[in-house]
């Protein structure tokens, strides 16, 4: 059972990068533009409408990936995977606030950047 989970977490891990660079770069080739429009579209419908309900900024990735690291034993998990993963994984010590607004800043400049480039570039 504890090597599913470990598995798992690998696996959210590796989806959470997968997810944050493609939101952050799958604008810029022509070819994955649509397919980066709906992932940024979930992102949103995530962050937006799932957060009135459960709080701004909430990701269900997260919240299935904190499931399973508490399962696991980990605690004091912050809200956010990109703030985990500063922490975890670099030198850099930023507050979580700090954290979010970079956050919501580079993905509202995404957010412009794919409609540009989904909807008005064509015009």
């Amino acid at each position: 059972m504890t090597e599913n989970l470990k598995l798992l977490d690998v696996v959210f891990f590796w989806a959470h990068i997968l997810i944050i660079t493609f939101n952050l770069s799958g604008w810029i080739w022509k070819r994955t533009r649509k397919a980066h429009l709906i992932v940024v579209s979930a992102t949103v419908f995530s962050w937006l409408v799932l957060g009135l309900r459960y709080g701004l900024g909430y990701c269900f990735l997260t919240d299935w990936h904190w499931e399973v690291k508490r399962q696991l034993g980990e605690t004091d998990l912050p809200a956010s995977f990109i703030k985990y993963f500063f922490d975890r994984y670099t030198s850099f010590r930023f507050s979580a606030d700090t954290i979010d607004w970079g956050t919501g800043l580079a993905f509202a400049v995404v957010v412009v950047i794919t409609v540009y480039v989904n909807y008005m570039k064509k015009r």
